[in-house]
């Protein structure tokens, strides 16, 4: 299943707040960090807040946040949120939709691909990738 840019830009926002937990985050040191285009971040950071994965604090000294603990959201859970439960096929035009029986296999292999996301939470990813953490830190990796 290929995700959408929007999904990939979802758990790169989430991970780069995953990393900076401790502090509010500046949503143009995201689009720096990763070289994003503006107009896209923001929208999805209008998104994230609306659907509750991020908090925002307006003001001078704002920025964005997690609204939940690290341990709390999985991967599958933003991921499932980003996708819009869309279809891996488009069958509509299909003169096999009603009987056809790959509808039922692609499903199955779907609940299967979130099943495996459900399992990791933003608390795994960014814990055990010291690397990424090293390099959203600026530190270099050698």
């Amino acid at each position: 299943m290929k995700l959408t840019r929007y999904s990939d830009y979802a758990l790169r926002v989430s991970l780069y707040l995953a990393i900076h937990q401790t502090r509010l985050v500046q949503i143009s040191e995201i689009i720096e960090a990763y070289d994003l285009p503006r107009s896209n971040i923001m929208k999805l950071i209008t998104d994230l807040v609306g659907a509750g994965f991020i908090e925002s604090v307006r003001g001078r000294s704002g920025g964005i946040r997690l609204a939940r603990p690290l341990e709390e959201i999985t991967i599958g859970e933003i991921v499932r949120h980003t996708e819009r439960d869309q279809p891996m096929v488009d069958c509509s035009n299909c003169i096999l939709a009603p009987e056809c029986g790959l509808i039922c296999i692609l499903k199955e292999a779907k609940n299967a691909f979130f099943t495996v996301l459900d399992g990791y939470t933003l608390e795994h990813v960014a814990k055990n990738n010291p690397a990424a953490f090293m390099k959203l830190n600026g530190i270099s990796v050698a």
